[in-house]
């Protein structure tokens, strides 16, 4: 016999023009994310990204994208930080992620989403 599960995901999006619109739980994500950029590790790309999860329990933690001159041997800034939270809090669910891009090189329009890989850590999570 065969059991067959399905999971549903659901992802809202809505869009802010500003922090201040942000409730400050969030804000502070945010914040933590955009701080999470300046440790990026991205010489090959000048695609600085920074995340942020925050804890059932209301623990920050913080993680930044790491290039490889052997792509793909890098990571990326949602993984790292999603697996460093739950290395250290191995029950707990996560309560939120803000993600933080920027570069040197050229301008971004358009918010940013998690790569694939990215998506499907978050669905086992």
């Amino acid at each position: 016999m065969v059991l067959r599960l399905q999971r549903k995901i659901i992802i809202a999006l809505e869009e802010f023009h500003s922090l201040e619109e942000l409730k400050m739980s969030d804000r502070e994500l945010l914040v933590e994310a955009k701080l999470a950029s300046d440790t990026s590790y991205s010489p090959y790309s000048s695609f600085q990204v920074g995340a942020a999860v925050r804890l059932a329990n209301g623990k920050i933690f913080r993680g930044s994208n790491q290039e490889n001159a052997a792509y793909p041997s890098g990571i990326c800034a949602e993984r790292v930080v999603l697996f460093y939270a739950q290395s250290e809090f191995p029950d707990l669910p996560v309560d939120a992620i803000a993600i933080f891009a920027k570069s040197s090189e050229f301008k971004l329009d358009q918010p940013i989403t998690p790569c694939g890989s990215c998506r499907q850590v978050m669905a086992e999570i």
